[in-house]
This record gives C-alpha cells, structure tokens and sequence, in this order.
C-alpha cells in the first residue's frame, strides 16, 4: 500500500522559514520523480516542486529560488526547503509521485501571516 505521510508544517510569520518532510512508502521511492503541490481551499492544487529520480529540479516562477526540493532514497524521504515565505505561501502542501496517481497523503499545513 502506497502511503505519503508529511510533516513539518506550521504558523509562521512573513521571512521565516520552514523545512517539510515527506515519508513514503509501498512503491520504489529511489527509482520515482517526486513533486510537492499546494492546495489552497476553493483553488486548484498548484505544483511548487519538482525532482528526478535523477535529481534535476524544477520550480515554477513563484516559488523559485525560495523553494528548494531535495530526496534521500535511503530514506525514503523527500524535503522541501521554504525560505522567505510569504502570506501567498499559506496552504496545504502535499507530497506526490506521477508513478502513484491514486495515492495522496493528509497534507501538512503552512500559515504564513504577520
């Protein structure tokens, strides 16, 4: 059974940082790109992350160079490194695998507010 669990979430204010973390399990997590989404209620889930099997990253314009995706396959785990957040940042982050479509874990919520 493929399971996502994240962590890591929190309030914070405007400038601070915050790193997530992805644990997944039930499929071969070293040999699967993986990505971070957002969802904020009411709008569609958005993609801030992308990383290879590889390691090659991708990022929308957003979130570019305040974002930072990284993995450690002995792990497991992915990570997503937030610095500068900002109030357009607050939502619901999610970790997700285009080679497990049907499988999403609980999210970890991100506030951002002064």
């Amino acid at each position: 059974q493929v399971q996502f669990v994240e962590s890591g979430g929190g309030s914070v204010q405007p400038g601070d940082s915050l790193r997530l973390s992805c644990t997944a399990s039930g499929f071969t997590f070293s040999s699967s790109p993986m990505t971070w989404y957002r969802e904020i209620p009411g709008k569609k889930r958005e993609r801030v992350a992308f990383i290879s099997e590889g390691g090659l990253t991708l990022y929308p314009s957003s979130v570019r160079g305040r974002f930072t995706i990284s993995r450690d396959n002995a792990g497991n785990t992915l990570y997503l490194q937030m610095n500068d957040l900002k109030p357009d940042d607050t939502a619901r982050y999610y970790c997700f695998a285009p080679s497990q479509p049907n499988s999403w874990g609980r999210g970890t919520q991100v506030t951002v507010s002064s």
